[in-house]
């Protein structure tokens, strides 16, 4: 007996540009598991059409007249939480937007590409793996209040920290490292991200952190209360061999479909051994799966981000799978959890 076929995942496309609007109908049309149900210019129509058109995915140009992306954006997560793809320029004023938008709640963000976008390699592939996850993620209201930091205690051992995140991973950092003390032991991020928006997203999260966050840089040593971003794009990230823990920036291929990877980043903590703790958050894939388990075996303590609190739990599922993650963790608890073991404490 044949298995039921799915039906279509319904797309809304939501852009002041003419051009975007049908770039994105092309390129989601040749898929025959999505299906463009709608194009809106501005925000009331778009307001209008996913009353009419109930869509499954919303792609959401950041910038647009009249009400922009963002207070949009905004009204949706308060009143009709669902899943939100952003698409912004490559500027400094684009990823600030997006980063902004990603905080909120949307799933993922597409850029924007410079010249023709068909004849960049993976593009159009790329847009449509973005929209199928956005489609399987749990969409999310907007959380209220600030995060507070968990109070110093110290006592955290020589201890270096490592997370990896992807989809929805902007929102989760937003939570956990504004937790995270102002004496915390040194943390190293690789967050899946276009090149031109880590930096915004650096400043941004430390704006919010006790902790200090900044992009990563080559051969910076690590300091106490600091949080280092990995530059998206050119190099993978890792924790350089010696005895002074320093930053390394390596050219390289991809490594998974990614760069920088999570594996990589792991794989070069896990030679810490039992001096480290690895985190795993919300994504989709599997990167990072197999540094963690090389940090657990090298004894390391090892957390996954749960399915409850996840976005898109396929990152800390494949980690859980693989046998790398020591305890799955709701993320209001994972500083928490994180600091205690890098004061040797039972979680």
């Amino acid at each position: 007996m044949n298995a039921p076929v799915k039906p279509p995942v319904r797309v809304l496309v939501v852009d002041d540009s003419a051009a975007m609007r049908a770039l994105l109908g092309r390129i989601l049309g040749q898929d025959p598991e999505l299906e463009v149900v709608g194009s809106a210019p501005e925000v009331n129509s778009a307001r209008a059409m996913i009353k009419e058109l109930a869509p499954d995915v919303v792609t959401l140009d950041v910038e647009m007249p009249g009400m922009d992306g963002l207070s949009f954006l905004e009204r949706i997560m308060r009143l009709r939480p669902m899943p939100v793809v952003m698409c912004s320029s490559l500027t400094a004023r684009g990823a600030h937007a997006t980063i902004e938008a990603l905080r909120l709640g949307a799933v993922d963000c597409l850029a924007k590409p410079e010249g023709n976008p068909l004849a960049i390699a993976g593009y159009a592939d790329h847009v449509r793996a973005t929209v199928k996850a956005a489609a399987r993620s749990r969409a999310r209201g907007l959380s209220s209040g600030t995060v507070k930091p968990v109070a110093p205690t110290g006592g955290y051992r020589d201890t270096l920290i490592a997370i990896g995140a992807s989809t929805g991973g902007v929102e989760a950092l937003f939570a956990l490292v504004p937790a995270l003390p102002a004496d915390c032991p040194p943390v190293l991020i690789v967050q899946h991200m276009p090149e031109s928006f880590t930096a915004s997203f650096a400043g941004r999260l430390d704006a919010a952190a006790a902790v200090r966050v900044v992009e990563a840089q080559d051969g910076t040593p690590l300091e106490p209360g600091t949080a280092y971003i990995a530059p998206g794009g050119a190099c993978h990230m890792e924790l350089a061999a010696g005895a002074t823990p320093r930053i390394s920036l390596r050219p390289g291929e991809l490594v998974g479909g990614h760069r920088p990877s999570v594996d990589t980043l792991f794989h070069s903590v896990a030679r810490r051994g039992p001096a480290a703790v690895g985190v795993i958050l919300t994504g989709m894939g599997d990167d990072g799966a197999a540094g963690l388990l090389a940090m657990r075996r090298a004894g390391a303590r090892t957390f996954g981000q749960s399915a409850d609190s996840c976005v898109v739990h396929g990152m800390p599922r494949a980690a859980a799978e693989a046998g790398a993650v020591e305890r799955q963790i709701s993320l209001p608890g994972m500083a928490e959890a994180i600091l205690r073991a890098c004061r040797n404490e039972k979680a």
